[in-house]
């Protein structure tokens, strides 16, 4: 299974990485939204993309919905891992086409355990 982690903080991309392979998933990452656009314009389509929202040129939420208006990425699974933790932005981020949602910091049961509620992988 492909999985992408798209964000600015290198710290994160790197225990998310650790994380991914861990649960026996390829991992690629993206500084933001742009690089993972790019990406995905380049024909790499993961099977998972954890997003985080605040990130420059093109954050996470506008990410999610440039992937959900194009039909090849309809089956890329989306979770934001974000600092953002009011409920507003949870139900955007959700109404926009995100999957699931994690509040940094989290704990790498969580993350397993949202792949797990995804279908992603067995815990």
């Amino acid at each position: 299974m492909q999985a992408l982690v798209i964000d600015d903080s290198r710290a994160m991309r790197a225990i998310l990485t650790k994380q991914l392979g861990a649960l026996g998933f390829d991992v690629a990452q993206a500084f933001d939204g742009r690089d993972a656009m790019d990406l995905l314009d380049q024909g790499y389509v993961p099977d998972v993309a954890l997003v985080d929202w605040n990130m420059p040129r093109m954050d996470g939420l506008s990410f999610i919905k440039a992937v959900r208006v194009r039909e090849e990425f309809r089956d890329v699974t989306l979770m934001m891992v974000t600092t953002e933790s009011e409920q507003a932005n949870i139900v955007r981020a959700l109404a926009a086409g995100a999957h699931e949602y994690v509040i940094k910091p989290f704990t790498e049961e969580v993350i397993a355990d949202k792949l797990a509620l995804l279908g992603l992988v067995g815990v």
